[in-house]
């Protein structure tokens, strides 16, 4: 077995910056310009195009203007600078976008450019880890197959919290191998990556812990020094992981209730309830109360109209979020955004473990194979087989470890080339990387239809020349390893840069071209609940690919759309029937009111403004995505009824009609359509609205001045 180059620990040459701009002693003069290279062209490839997204996600947008506008507000995630309830998640993942609109000012790049460097350090972070046990080659092949992962590409330049966890998850696998390099020093690393862990937690609850039990089993078993240290060290981290991720919790939960927001999506004020209920088994079971789609309320979470359904709900495995199971990572929803070089990394994951099997116990070769591997099964297995919520670009979290396999099993196996057995596993690599990216991109047949059949060819070339030619003589192996890279990124490459030419506002965003996460079947369908199909308006309201009629799919009985209100008003539309409006720049699919905040008209804006100093909020609408709106238009307290579904029981219709009586909010705004208008915990409050003030269109919706009464 070939010997793999290990870290070379060199004592420094000159000062620190120099070592930046010549990397180390030992180092070949391209290896350092190489990685800065491929740091600079993730950074301008992922700021490219970065306005046309706009906020993205009004949801966490408007709760970055309120945390640039009020600490407290920051502290706790509040959707609105007077603090009435939070968003669904901790608030590690805005604090960083927050402080720079506090900074610099409300805007797309303000928001979003914080996201990418935070793509930039995933990549800077991976191939760190990957280059010290291995080669420059490696981690330089990683970094680039992170950078180029389509849903990496969405979402390094959106404001989800799964950009930072990415991140942070990275880190902690990097401390970790650190601790398995050797004895002394592993406690700190292991402090660092609990940290890491705590931190992530923050940003976004248990899933932080997903790849927690494979790294503290690889390090109980494979870390040098004798088993009580072990076990000591790993409690170190633990006690850090809970003091980084526990001092936030427990300030939650100690502060009265009745001097903080309400937490949103839990149903009794409850961070705790929150973490192991919507955002924790739930996710698992599918019970997520409160939520659409979830448990509780008749099985949605939510007051729907008579005689209307989710689609999907309760048919085979999955429920409303898409069938379950191995294969989920490869369908027609998911296949596209993660999935081009997953084959290619479950095959070199076998392919180096048997390489290393051999090795003792403590060889960090092995170690780094198995503490990357076990992280990318374990994720993968919960993502395959969660029968709660599930979006698409959940899976950036798969995109480092599968990355890190990729760069350290191909030059695992090219170091070993003179072998058959390493030979033909990297040529079988390679083809079978190559017919799965034939396949993916026959999903969407009529875009670059000339792609698939050379990336085909390609491939097979490729793999036969590392199966021949590339045993005998180094330099056709290398032509032949580099024409099956080619061949292996030139899917992805292209879904990244479909990506990064269209604007993704809303809830549900997926990468790739028009159509890709929906198998082809046409514009503007994106990601939702099982059947629940999602269009942007269409002309005189009609959704995208309705039939003429209006009569939209997942149409219920009698011919109420999908997500209508009973006086039949339509998902998407205004409630006077026309159609809801998208922010400027959004691709089709981002409808109001669950989904996405609508385009705010100048009116409006300009009614909401007049007198807004005069109270606390200057408006109130059911549903977070409706206050976004008009609180990103406004720069003003907006209060999300019901939060993020409109599910939420606050604030309660006693609590909302002391709020009217001391003047604390000027305007409630009908819903305009959605899921989030007008049902779950916001329906008593429309109703009592309706019945008590006088309504005036504003814009085409419908605007209460709750200082007037009828």
């Amino acid at each position: 077995m070939t010997t793999l180059s290990p870290a070379v620990h060199a004592a420094p040459r000159t000062g620190r910056f120099a070592r930046l701009w010549r990397g180390r002693a030992e180092d070949r003069p391209w290896v350092r310009p190489a990685l800065l290279g491929l740091l600079a062209a993730t950074a301008l490839l992922y700021l490219w195009n970065l306005s046309a997204s706009g906020y993205a996600n009004s949801f966490y947008s408007a709760a970055v203007q309120a945390g640039s506008q009020s600490w407290k507000a920051f502290f706790f995630g509040s959707l609105d600078a007077a603090n009435a309830i939070t968003v669904d998640k901790p608030p590690a993942a805005l604090w960083p976008m927050a402080l720079s609109v506090r900074l610099f000012g409300l805007g797309s790049w303000q928001i979003l450019v914080p996201e990418v460097l935070m793509g930039v350090g995933t990549v800077a972070v991976l191939h760190a880890a990957v280059r010290r046990r291995f080669s420059a080659g490696a981690g330089l092949i990683a970094g680039a197959v992170l950078a180029l992962t389509p849903v990496a590409a969405l979402m390094f330049r959106f404001n989800n919290p799964d950009a930072l966890l990415a991140l942070l998850m990275t880190v902690a696998v990097y401390c970790v191998l650190r601790a398995l390099e050797r004895d002394r020093g592993a406690a700190r690393w292991l402090v660092w990556a609990g940290v890491a862990f705590g931190v992530a937690f923050l940003a976004k609850t248990l899933q932080a812990f997903l790849i927690l039990p494979p790294l503290a089993l690889v390090y109980l078993v494979c870390a040098p020094g004798g088993f009580g240290r072990r076990l000591g060290r790993l409690a170190l981290g633990g006690l850090a992981m809970l003091v980084s991720a526990g001092w936030w919790v427990a300030l939650v939960e100690l502060w009265p209730a009745s001097s903080r927001p309400y937490v949103g999506g839990s149903q009794n004020n409850s961070f705790l309830e929150l973490t192991f209920g919507y955002n924790g088994l739930g996710r698992l079971n599918g019970d997520e109360v409160g939520s659409v789609g979830g448990g509780g309320r008749g099985g949605t979470g939510m007051d729907l109209p008579a005689g209307m359904e989710l689609p999907g709900r309760g048919g085979g495995a999955g429920g409303g979020w898409g069938e379950t199971g191995i294969g989920r990572m490869f369908n027609d929803q998911v296949g596209g955004q993660i999935s081009w070089l997953l084959p290619a990394a479950l095959l070199l994951l076998v392919a180096g473990l048997v390489v290393t099997w051999r090795a003792p116990r403590t060889d960090t070769a092995r170690s780094a194979f198995l503490v990357w591997g076990g992280s990318l099964l374990m994720t993968l297995a919960v993502f395959s087989f969660m029968a709660g919520i599930f979006h698409e670009y959940y899976t950036v979290a798969l995109a480092p470890y599968l990355a890190a396999l990729i760069g350290m099993g191909a030059v695992v196996l090219w170091e070993e080339r003179t072998r058959w057995a390493a030979s033909a596993a990297l040529a079988v690599t390679v083809a079978v990387t190559a017919w799965w990216a034939w396949t993916l991109l026959g999903r969407t047949p009529d875009w670059l239809p000339w792609l698939r059949w050379t990336v085909l060819v390609a491939g097979v070339v490729a793999a036969l020349g590392l199966l021949f030619a590339g045993r005998v003589d180094r330099r056709l192996g290398l032509a032949a390893a580099g024409l099956g890279l080619a061949a292996g990124l030139a899917g992805p490459f292209a879904y990244a840069l479909a990506t990064l030419a269209d604007g993704h506002q809303g809830s549900i965003v997926t990468a790739g071209p028009s159509g890709a996460a929906a198998g082809g079947r046409g514009p503007g369908m994106r990601g939702g609940p099982r059947g629940f199909v999602l269009y942007g308006p269409g002309p005189a309201g009609q959704g995208q690919g309705m039939p003429p009629g209006g009569q939209g799919m997942g149409q219920a009985p009698g011919g109420q759309g999908m997500g209508q209100a009973p006086g039949g008003q339509g998902m998407g539309q205004a409630p006077g029937g026309g159609p809801a409006q998208l922010p400027e720049g959004a691709r089709p699919g981002a409808v109001g009111g669950l989904l996405n905040g609508s385009k705010v008209g100048a009116e409006a804006k300009r009614k909401l403004l007049a007198g807004a100093d005069d109270h606390t909020w200057v408006a109130a609408t059911v549903g977070a995505q409706n206050a976004a709106g008009y609180q990103l238009a406004t720069e003003k307290p907006v209060m999300a009824i019901g939060g993020f579904n409109g599910s939420d029981p606050s604030p309660t219709l006693a609590r909302f009609k002391q709020y009217v009586a001391e003047g604390e909010i000027h305007y409630f705004i009908a819903s305009g359509g959605g899921m989030g208008g007008g049902m779950g915990g916001g329906s008593e409050i429309t109703s009592w609205v309706e019945d008590t003030f006088e309504k005036v269109t504003v814009d085409g919706t419908a605007f209460y001045d709750l200082t007037q009464r009828k």
